[in-house]
């Protein structure tokens, strides 16, 4: 399988998106061979401006000085740090790798120099419950067979202008797991995202291979497991290009990367992670709530 950089060999089957969020049988056709599902005009304008306007309200109350956390997908170098581990049930604030200096100094303003904010919006901001927990996205969630549908993660990501990074290949059950398999990624454009600007890939059909690896905690200390070291698939990855307001649906085995954005736009996103409560949730998974019961859509 050839890297996001490459240039996808045919386009992505997309859709317009149902009013009701149920997915009719053509749409579930195209999830259940490709392990994703773009759904254009998904979320309204009126909502993508209401959390944007909400994100930039969150970074002008938040004091860097009291973290400056870089988050790297390459390294997880954060995965040391307590502020980083016991995010999965507040709002906490994570750096571009190459936002600071040399010396921790930020190198552009700090609405530039974000890489996303998690992992407990939905639950802890109104505006981002509010979207979060409409009758469109609960009715995608049953369309896609989840009995108990729980919310138990989000994520503002901003992949900013010139210096937005990479995220390499992936499978969201790495990182967020359950027996049986349940996780089910809803990627929401808040930007119009394309090649240029660091949309997702993803690899069609890859969803039906094993789960590669796992994110958990071995003792006090997060690692990274190999479950399985079979090779990514040598399927040819297709650009998800997606205008603003449109859901991607993402197969918690889909292995999706993006490139870097080197471009002068930006390409901010909101991505929330579902689970289904009937499936057992491992107490060392990375990602805990002792304080948060994790809630559905009511």
């Amino acid at each position: 399988m050839s890297g996001p950089e490459a240039r996808a060999p045919r386009a992505a089957v997309r859709f317009t998106a149902p009013a009701e969020g149920r997915l009719d049988a053509a749409m579930q056709a195209a999830y259940a061979r490709d392990g994703f599902l773009i759904l254009d005009g998904f979320v309204p304008p009126a909502d993508c401006d209401a959390l944007q306007v909400r994100i930039a309200t969150l970074i002008e109350t938040f004091d860097p000085a009291t973290a400056r956390t870089v988050f790297s997908a390459a390294t997880q170098a954060h995965a040391r740090d307590a502020y980083f581990r016991e995010s999965g049930g507040a709002i906490r604030f994570f750096f571009e790798e190459d936002a600071p200096d040399a010396d921790g100094r930020l190198t552009v303003p700090m609405a530039l120099a974000l890489n996303k904010i998690g992992h407990a919006l939905h639950d802890l901001d109104p505006v981002f419950d509010r979207v979060s927990r409409n009758g469109r996205f609960a009715g995608l969630a049953a369309s896609l067979g989840l009995a108990t549908p729980l919310l138990l993660q989000s994520m503002y990501i901003f992949k900013q202008p010139k210096i937005g990074g990479a995220v390499d290949w992936h499978q969201d059950l790495t990182f967020l797991y359950t027996e049986p398999p349940s996780v089910v990624g809803f990627w929401l454009a808040l930007d119009d995202a394309d090649i240029d600007n660091g949309c997702l890939w993803a690899a069609p059909g890859a969803h039906r291979g094993p789960l590669r690896r796992r994110f958990r905690y071995q003792a006090d200390a997060l690692i990274m497991e190999t479950r399985d070291d079979t090779p990514w698939p040598a399927t040819p990855p297709v650009a998800l290009e997606a205008p603003r307001g449109t859901v991607i649906v993402l197969h918690g085995l889909l292995p999706h990367a993006s490139s870097a954005n080197r471009s002068t736009r930006p390409r901010h996103a909101y991505s929330l992670h579902l689970i289904d409560g009937n499936a057992h949730y491992p107490a060392d998974n990375w990602l805990q709530r002792p304080d948060l019961p994790l809630r559905g859509f009511a």
